[in-house]
């Protein structure tokens, strides 16, 4: 099957197909490597261990998105310069990129390392889990520079249309993830550090994978290690539209940190059960996705060959697939939500709540596929700054006015859980809204479209 293909001609359901399911299975395989560490550590390690690894989701989340929004804008503008066949500037925004990864992996290691006590301490970690949650940050973020290497790789292998060989490289190494987990855990008995061990070992070698394969393409986006730079053009590029949506990613990780230190003063059982039902969010959020992505890159690449008449065609078709599909999937988490949640704990303490959690959020769930969507149509038209104000004000503003006025007033889990489809909604209507005034824009004017 060819890796590399046209995206600014159609017709374009099966070439969003090709480009989006991959980009599902990738995601889907990094979630099923996280859920074997949730699951081992939670059936070999106890209710302690499934409540650190679990809870420091949205922390490490914090840290990190923001740089992964800067890999989406080196993507985004990588995707353009295809568009317009213009060689020079893929050439400068690869070696950009992948420098540009180097460095944030180095400066995320560093940081996360060493703050991990005191963030842990402010989200209000119970005593008898913040040793373990702790050594597991720490051992995380001592792979970032191997994460970050294989998010920028990954951005400029999708900007092309190839998104088979993230798929592949993150099945090979999610292999060595599983093994390792059940090594470390289950034989060396080593806990929560095995699970980090493990996780570290399988991000180091995706960053091999995607970096051998970039320096032996003879397409325009190979990649020559002795000259790597940052190209100062690009670079305020990449960081004008990565930047933004990076920002967006940390906001929402902000918010989600502050519901997570709400859920955490509930207690470890509590920690565990939400860590388990949300892992389910995770999966639908991964399928939809990837029609995300495939309508940024596709916008992107439309823009830079001007081709217009396309835009909204690409748009409605991602919007409806994921729609389908995000409907489907939240009826199977609704009906299946003790089942799901058992698959982590036999405590059933920890399987109540967790079901009950996916009782009230999975209703509403397709509101956040399909504000994905919206997001990565705007993001392909080069807007990442609107995208974030949209969602400083819905989804981060929303959340944390429900946390801090509504809550209070009955502070149960179920209050709690109301902050989410409130703040999906919201922002999924001003999204909308915006795209569709940019879309006449970009309609009706030639001289709007980016170069």
């Amino acid at each position: 099957m060819k890796k590399e293909y046209d995206m600014t001609s159609g017709p374009f359901m099966k070439k969003l197909v090709l480009f989006a399911l991959p980009v599902t299975m990738t995601g889907l395989l990094q979630i099923v490597y996280n859920t074997a560490d949730t699951v081992v550590v939670g059936r070999f390690a106890g209710k302690e261990a499934l409540a650190a690894v679990g809870s420091t989701g949205s922390l490490i989340s914090l840290i990190v998105n923001l740089f992964v929004g800067i890999a989406m804008g080196a993507g985004v503008l990588t995707a353009r310069h295809l568009g317009a066949k213009n060689n020079l500037k893929v050439y400068q925004d690869v070696h950009t990129a992948i420098s540009l990864s180097i460095i944030s992996g180095f400066i995320i290691a560093a940081f996360g390392i060493s703050m991990a006590r005191i963030l842990l301490v402010k989200m209000n970690a119970p005593p008898d889990t913040l040793p373990l949650s702790v050594l597991y940050v720490r051992i995380y973020f001592a792979g970032a520079p191997g994460s970050m290497l294989f998010n920028f790789g990954a951005a400029i292998l999708r900007s092309t249309g190839d998104t088979q060989r993230p798929l592949k490289y993150l099945a090979v190494s999610g292999l060595l993830n599983i093994a390792l987990n059940l090594f470390t855990v289950t034989v060396l008995g080593l806990g929560v550090a095995g699970v980090g061990l493990a996780t570290i070992a399988s991000q180091y070698l995706t960053a091999i994978l995607v970096t051998v394969h970039l320096t032996r393409t003879d397409t325009a986006i190979r990649l020559k290690i002795n000259k790597l730079h940052l190209n100062k053009p690009a670079l305020l590029e990449m960081l004008r539209i990565g930047l933004p949506a990076g920002f967006q990613n940390a906001l929402f990780s902000i918010s989600n940190v502050i519901i997570q230190s709400n859920v955490n003063s509930f207690g470890s059982a509590a920690m565990a059960g939400i860590s388990a039902g949300s892992n389910f969010d995770s999966y639908i959020y991964t399928v939809t996705n990837g029609f995300s992505q495939a309508a940024m890159t596709f916008t992107s690449q439309n823009i830079g060959a001007k081709k217009k008449e396309n835009l909204g065609k690409i748009f409605r078709l991602c919007f409806i697939t994921a729609s389908v599909a995000a409907v489907i999937l939240s009826c199977a988490g609704f009906i299946f939500r003790e089942s799901i949640v058992g698959l982590f704990s036999k405590d059933p303490e920890v399987i109540r709540l967790g079901a009950e959690r996916m009782e009230q959020i999975m209703p509403f769930y397709t509101f956040c596929s399909l504000l994905d969507v919206v997001n990565g149509s705007i993001r392909g038209f080069g807007h990442s700054f609107d995208v974030m104000l949209i969602s400083l004000a819905g989804t981060c503003g929303l959340r944390l006015l429900w946390v801090f006025f509504v809550l209070p007033l009955d502070r149960t889990l179920r209050m709690l859980y109301w902050a989410y489809p409130i703040s999906w909604f919201a922002t999924l209507a001003a999204a909308f809204i915006l795209y569709m005034v940019l879309l006449r824009k970009y309609a009706n004017n030639n001289k709007n479209l980016p170069r």
